[in-house]
Formats: C-alpha cells, sequence, structure tokens
C-alpha cells in the first residue's frame, strides 16, 4: 500500500514520502502560477485549476491568492464563489458542493498530528523504518453554503447544505443542513427558516425582488 493510499483509508502516512512530495510540488507550483495572473487572464486561470484541482465546476470562481497542498484532492462543484486567500490542505479528500460561497481568508483542513510530542517526532513505519508521520480526516460541505471571512473548517467535518458558517469560527463537528452556526468552536445557534427571508426586510430590499427556487 503506498503512501497516498494510506492517507484515503486514513491510517497513519508519512508526508515526507518522495510521491507525496511529488504530487505536492507539482501544487504549489500551479498555486505559484495562479497567483501570478491578472484577473482579467480568465482561461489561463481556468487552463491552471483544471489542471490543480480533482474537480472545477461549471462556472465556479476564485479571487486568489490560493495554497491548495494536493489540489488533485479537491473537488468544487458548479457556480463556486472563493473569495481572497482560500487555503485547503488537502491531504485528505476535500468535497466542496453547488453553489457555495467563502468569504476572505477560509480554511480548510485535513490532516492530523499525534498529540504526544515525541509521536509527532518519529514512530516506526511497519517496515521498522523511522519516519515523520500524521494522519487525515475528508471534510464534505454541502451545496448552497455560505462560510464567512476568517472560517476554519477542521479534520473530518461535514457542513450540512444550505448552511451559513458565521465569521471567524472554527468547525470541530458536523453541521446540519440548514443551520446558521458560528463561534469557536462553532456551534449550531438556529436553523434557518423562512424568517430570514429578505421579504422582511423591505428597508433592504430596495426594489428587488425574491426569486424562490420553484419560480425559477
Amino acid at each position: 500500500m503506498n503512501e497516498e493510499s494510506r492517507i484515503f483509508k486514513g491510517v497513519l502516512f508519512a508526508p515526507g514520502d518522495t510521491e507525496l512530495r511529488k504530487i505536492k510540488l507539482r501544487a504549489h507550483d500551479l498555486d505559484t502560477d495562479y497567483n501570478k495572473t491578472y484577473e482579467f487572464e480568465t482561461e489561463k486561470r481556468a487552463e491552471i485549476l483544471s489542471a490543480l484541482l480533482g474537480d472545477f465546476g461549471e462556472g465556479s470562481f476564485i479571487q486568489g491568492p490560493i495554497a491548495f497542498h494536493y489540489g488533485v484532492h479537491t473537488h468544487i462543484g458548479k457556480r463556486f464563489f472563493g473569495n481572497f486567500n482560500l487555503t485547503v490542505q488537502d491531504d485528505a479528500p476535500v468535497y466542496i458542493g453547488d453553489d457555495c460561497n467563502f468569504g476572505p481568508n477560509v480554511t480548510i483542513v485535513t490532516p492530523v498530528h499525534p498529540l504526544r510530542a515525541d509521536e509527532r517526532k518519529f514512530m516506526l513505519s511497519p517496515e521498522g523504518e523511522k519516519k515523520h508521520v500524521c494522519y487525515a480526516k475528508p471534510v464534505h460541505i454541502g451545496d448552497d453554503c455560505w462560510l464567512g471571512a476568517n472560517v476554519v473548517v477542521c479534520p473530518g467535518v461535514t457542513i450540512g447544505s444550505r448552511c451559513v458558517i458565521g465569521a471567524g469560527s472554527v468547525v470541530t463537528r458536523d453541521i446540519p443542513d440548514d443551520s446558521f452556526a458560528a463561534g469557536v468552536p462553532c456551534r449550531v445557534i438556529r436553523a434557518i427558516d423562512e424568517s430570514d427571508s429578505m421579504l422582511n426586510k423591505p428597508d433592504i430590499l430596495g426594489g428587488y425582488t425574491v426569486i424562490r427556487d420553484e419560480d425559477k
């Protein structure tokens, strides 16, 4: 079993493995290429993201700068918007659904390191070699989610669809569908329902009309 397979299996792996380092180096170089582009260079940006990511859905846009660790382990749905400084440490897979919006400085992390200092330094591999190791847990984010500025999503978390995560939150546990959640650690504040509609804020609508999904 190679080290990438160990990542996907959820067991300890050696991040310094030669093949893993090749994947990460390629991703980091593509990150740099993307961060050197201008916003109007849409074709060039699309080419880079196509090469960098596992999936990048139609109509999606990332402001940049970006920092993807592996890149190919990240799968992004349609019509995604990512604001400045999106960071995805995608050792384990990261899945982001359709129609999600991320504020500035959103960070998603998947690796987990041993808590004991001596175990973080070295452990013995099945072959008896001393290696620096960690493990990783996938992150899943549903459709129609809005993550505010400076949100951190921790390893193994699933955020349901149609959720709003308040700015500065650190998400350490699963968040169910249709939730407004915030805080450090992030917790569900309440369900999102019809009372949250902009219809209840006529002073802010400014002439706009609410369109329901069934009206589209």
